[in-house]
């Protein structure tokens, strides 16, 4: 029987890239940090991973959309923050019918959207 969902993860080819953009362009807590993948989110019931695509399997998973999306407070501001930063953004922050929206890409491509609700 499962008990719970552990992680998701985030293959990247650029293990120090995706460290910045993660750790220090979206200030995601760290759970855990080895040579080959980071952890995100402690004291939660599951992780977003991020981790190198060390097998051919892996491979294709890098650079695409996640379907991962972050509920973030005050997200014009992020997102003003994340332009200066040069981050690049597969979608502009928006207003939608469920509220504003933003897509942002890592370093190696890989899509993640950005919510205030």
């Amino acid at each position: 029987m499962v008990e719970r969902m552990k992680n998701v993860v985030v293959f990247v080819k650029d293990t120090a890239a995706a460290k910045i953009f993660y750790k220090e362009q979206l200030q995601l807590p760290v759970a855990n940090e080895t040579d080959f993948m980071i952890e995100f989110f402690p004291g939660s019931s599951s992780t977003l991973g991020v981790a190198t695509a060390l097998h051919e399997a892996a491979f294709p998973l890098v650079g695409r959309h996640t379907g991962i999306t972050l509920q973030v407070k005050d997200l014009d501001a992020f997102c003003k923050r994340l332009t200066e930063a040069g981050v690049t953004f597969a979608e502009p922050l928006e207003q939608t019918p469920w509220g504003k929206m933003a897509v942002v890409m890592d370093p190696d491509g890989n899509q993640i959207a950005l919510v205030d609700r």
